[in-house]
């Protein structure tokens, strides 16, 4: 596959998007949220000695053992600011630390899910479009209003349909931002740093839930100039 037009830069932020192929489902049930949610928190790491679909076949004093070394080590590929899966498509907000790091990041989540998702439901072939779509983060206003944007998704598009089940959708960040997830494995600093506090965020990100959501009701109604 051809190399990007405009490189990942290192020590920058970006928007990161992949959808399934004519957006036919990626995550059709609890476990595939579930493996999405295992194989970034995995291949966040820089060095794995094993693929996941090794690592998880190991007892679980071994797999403890290789967590802890990575948790020790702290090398990184990417830092994860955000993150939201969705039934046919994932959003990230990604920070790179190392040079392509965003790219292998993306190619073994992608290799690994798919290879997964593909044994499970008895298909075989790609399951995402393409090369994923790369959005550098240029301001913190920019980040902070993205967040918001990722972190109402699942509210947008009637994913759930009351705020407080946003609260409590397990395969987003914002529970995490909000200290309802026992999940603690995002970069949460860069973006509430930005606020007074935790009620600060929720209040700005619940502000815009319901204009957001009109917004993705008549977008099929809009056309291109």
């Amino acid at each position: 596959m051809p190399g990007r037009e405009t490189p990942l830069i290192t020590d920058q932020i970006y928007h990161v998007l992949n959808r399934g192929v004519s957006l036919q489902p990626t995550f059709s049930s609890k476990r595939d949220f579930d493996r999405g949610i295992e194989v970034i928190r995995y291949y966040q790491n820089k060095k794995i000695p094993l693929r996941y679909s090794k690592f998880i076949l190991l007892s679980s004093s071994e797999r403890q053992k290789i967590i802890a070394e990575l948790s020790e080590k702290k090398e990184f590929l990417v830092e994860i600011i955000a993150y939201c899966l969705m039934p046919n498509h994932l959003h990230l907000i990604l920070k790179q630390l190392a040079d392509n790091g965003i790219s292998k990041f993306m190619a073994n989540l992608s290799d690994s899910y798919v290879r997964y998702f593909n044994v499970k439901h008895k298909r075989k072939g790609p399951l995402f479009q393409g090369r994923f779509k790369a959005i550098r983060v240029e301001s913190d206003e920019q980040l902070i209003h993205l967040s918001r944007y990722i972190h109402l998704n699942p509210y947008t598009s009637y994913v759930v349909k009351t705020i407080p089940e946003l609260f409590s959708y397990s395969y987003s960040s914002f529970p995490e931002y909000l200290r309802e997830s026992a999940l603690n494995f995002c970069d949460k600093e860069i973006v509430l740093g930005q606020f007074k506090d935790i009620e600060a965020y929720k209040k700005f990100v619940l502000d815009q839930a319901d204009y957001q959501r009109k917004l993705e009701e008549i977008k099929h109604l809009l056309l291109d100039s």
